[in-house]
């Protein structure tokens, strides 16, 4: 009799622990899609060539938040909520999204450090705090604030940071800041940046959406990147 999958089984009986991110493509996708069955199938096309799934609102509100336990099945989960709070409500949040089987989740810092420990707390310091953000408009204020935020992190026992791969000089700077804490940098792809000139510049992983999901093919463009990255390492 054939035993029945590990995956399958998890589904059934609830969100299984959380997967320790791994760090063999250094490929994290950035899951921005509001449909659950296409959610599933891009996972199921790209798991072997991404270290972790990140999902946001547009996913959890789409799917519902047992989407991240079905997620978590497949492969480690960063819930990217943008966590931005009092330190109550921010506990409350991570709370919620680490028994559902996610590995880490995202917060701002600019809300200050009681605020970010209290997610760090919440999740046994698996927290990303975002310092400066990618698009264009991260310039106007992110910016300005990015090397306090960033210390901030530091000093509440974050996993890491989120830095901007379009802006690879920011990398290098917060890196000088942080020191071996990890950097996750979206902005790769779609919006312009480079995977290899983020990685050179300090970051441990490159966040990469569009350029994945919707791709004719996402696993053979996940594929693509990761080979990429090998060569820029």
């Amino acid at each position: 009799m054939t035993a029945p999958d590990p995956s399958v089984q998890r589904i059934l009986t609830g969100p299984r622990d959380a997967w320790t991110m791994e760090k063999k493509s250094r490929v994290i996708l950035a899951l921005d899609v509001t449909s659950r069955q296409d959610a599933m199938r891009v996972v199921e096309a790209v798991r072997d060539h991404v270290d972790a799934i990140k999902i946001n609102w547009p996913l959890i509100l789409a799917a519902g938040p047992d989407i991240i336990g079905e997620m978590s099945c497949v492969k480690a989960v960063i819930c990217d909520m943008k966590i931005a709070d009092i330190p109550n409500t921010n506990r409350l949040i991570v709370e919620q999204a680490m028994q559902r089987g996610a590995s880490a989740v995202i917060a701002h810092g600019f809300t200050g450090e009681d605020s970010v420990k209290a997610c760090v707390d919440a999740s046994k310091g698996q927290v990303f705090v975002v310092t400066e953000m990618s698009h264009p408009g991260g310039k106007q204020f992110t910016a300005g604030v990015a090397d306090k935020v960033a210390a901030i992190a530091r000093s509440a026992g974050a996993r890491g940071i989120v830095a901007p791969a379009t802006r690879p000089e920011r990398i290098a700077d917060l890196r000088k800041i942080i020191g071996a804490m990890e950097i996750i940098s979206p902005g790769v792809g779609a919006q312009g940046g480079k995977a290899s000139d983020a990685l050179r510049a300090g970051a441990d992983y490159i966040i990469v959406g569009r350029a994945i999901y919707e791709a004719p093919d996402p696993e053979d463009a996940a594929r693509r990147l990761a080979e990429e990255v090998r060569a820029a390492l």
